[in-house]
């Protein structure tokens, strides 16, 4: 994977993480444009995922979030 792409809603996206892992905050999930790797970090950081793992989930939810729509 070369880079994660965060698409569609964000507010959505972040109901999903917190689902998958409820340790999560607000302020993990704050996304700012093109700081994603701060984002990937704090996440990775809060769970014990390793970044590859945490990519993954990110991406099945985008997956399943869009084929849903």
């Amino acid at each position: 994977m070369t880079k994660l792409e965060l698409k569609g809603d964000w507010n959505i996206m972040k109901g999903n993480l917190k689902q998958k892992w409820a340790q999560l905050t607000d302020d993990d999930l704050q996304y700012i444009d093109g700081q994603q790797d701060e984002l990937l970090g704090r996440i990775q950081k809060r769970t014990g995922q390793t970044r590859e793992a945490v990519e993954e989930a990110i991406n099945d939810l985008q997956r399943s979030s869009t084929s849903a729509s």
